[in-house]
C-alpha cells in the first residue's frame, strides 16, 4: 500500500474544530443545522482564498489532512478545491452533517462551442433531513457563499449572487446568473467518490502542462462585500450591487493585492513568479 493510500485507508481523522473557526471567524453553534451551514460556507471563503501559488512555485499539493490543516489553518494560506472542499468536509464530518464527496465537469467560461473537459473539480453534497445541498467553498470566481439545494425550484440566492441546479440526464449543472444571464459553472456527478478518488486529479492539476493551474495565477477571495478573483495580474472586483471593476497590475501592485486584499501571507520567494505572471498578463 502506497503512503497516500495508507493516509487514506482510514477513516478521515478529527479536525481541531477550535483551529478551524477560528480561522473562518466563527463562534456560533456547532450543530448539523442548515442555519450552521450557511454561517460556515459564507464566512470560509472570506477568510481562507483560493490560490495555487504553490503549484506555480514548483511544489506538489499534499491532500494528507494533515498538511492540508497545516497550509490552510496553521501557515493561513489558501488552496484549491480538494484541499478547501477536504477540509471542509471533515468540519462537517465532525458536526455530524452527512457528508459526501462528488465530482463536476467544469463548464465555466467555456465556450459553448468547446470541447468538454474533464471532470476534475470536487465538490460537497450535504443532507439535511433527506434534503440534499450542493456546498463549494473552493472555486476562485464563482464560489458559493450559501448551500444550493439540488433541486428543480429555480432561483436560489446566495449571499454573493443568485444559483439554480439544472438536471441533465442523471446530473445536476450549477449556474449562476451574475449579469442577468445564466452561465453554466459546472455539471455534477451523483455518484460519491472516496477521498483517494481525487489524488490522481489533484496530481493533473498541480503537475500537468496543459492544467490551468501550472501556467496562470488563480486566486479568489469572496467577502459579504464583493468578490475579488485575480486571473495572472488582472483584477475583477465584482460588487454585491452588480458594480464590476477590472484592472492589471503591476509586481508591486499584485504583491500589495495578495498581502492586503486577499489577505495571503506573502513572502519574498514569490517575487521572482510574481514577476512572471505580471509578463504573462502584459500584453505584447
Amino acid at each position: 500500500m502506497s503512503k497516500i493510500e495508507n493516509a487514506f485507508s482510514q477513516a478521515a481523522p478529527a479536525v481541531d474544530l477550535d483551529a478551524y473557526f477560528a480561522r473562518i471567524g466563527y463562534d456560533g453553534p456547532r450543530e448539523p443545522t442548515l442555519a450552521v451551514l450557511r454561517a460556515i460556507t459564507q464566512k470560509h471563503p472570506d477568510a481562507i482564498p483560493f490560490e495555487n501559488l504553490d503549484v506555480l512555485l514548483g511544489k506538489p499539493i499534499s491532500l494528507v489532512p494533515a498538511d492540508v490543516d497545516a497550509k490552510l489553518l496553521a501557515a493561513g494560506r489558501g488552496g484549491y478545491c480538494y484541499e478547501q472542499n477536504g477540509l471542509l468536509k471533515r468540519v462537517l464530518t465532525a458536526l455530524g452533517f452527512q457528508v459526501e464527496a462528488l465530482i463536476a465537469r467544469m463548464m465555466w467560461m467555456k465556450p459553448a462551442d468547446a470541447p468538454s473537459r474533464a471532470r476534475s473539480h470536487m465538490v460537497l453534497r450535504v443532507t439535511i433531513d433527506a434534503e440534499p445541498w450542493l456546498v463549494d467553498v473552493g472555486f476562485a470566481g464563482c464560489v458559493l457563499t450559501g448551500p444550493v439545494r439540488f433541486a428543480l425550484d429555480g432561483q436560489q440566492a446566495t449571499p454573493n449572487g443568485l444559483f439554480r441546479s439544472v438536471c441533465i440526464e442523471e446530473e445536476w449543472r450549477i449556474e449562476a446568473d451574475l449579469t442577468g444571464v445564466w452561465t453554466p459553472v459546472y455539471q455534477v456527478s451523483p455518484q460519491p467518490m472516496a477521498d483517494v478518488d481525487f489524488e490522481p486529479v489533484n496530481f493533473y492539476s498541480y503537475a500537468h502542462p496543459t492544467s490551468v493551474l501550472t501556467s496562470t495565477l488563480v486566486v479568489g477571495r469572496t467577502t459579504p462585500e464583493a468578490r475579488h478573483v485575480l486571473r495572472d495580474n488582472r483584477l475583477t472586483v465584482r460588487r454585491v450591487d452588480g458594480a464590476v471593476e477590472q484592472r492589471c497590475l503591476s509586481t508591486d501592485e499584485l504583491e500589495a493585492t495578495l498581502r492586503n486584499v486577499i489577505g495571503l501571507p506573502v513572502e519574498t520567494s514569490w517575487r521572482p513568479v510574481l514577476e512572471k505572471v505580471v509578463a504573462w498578463g502584459t500584453p505584447t
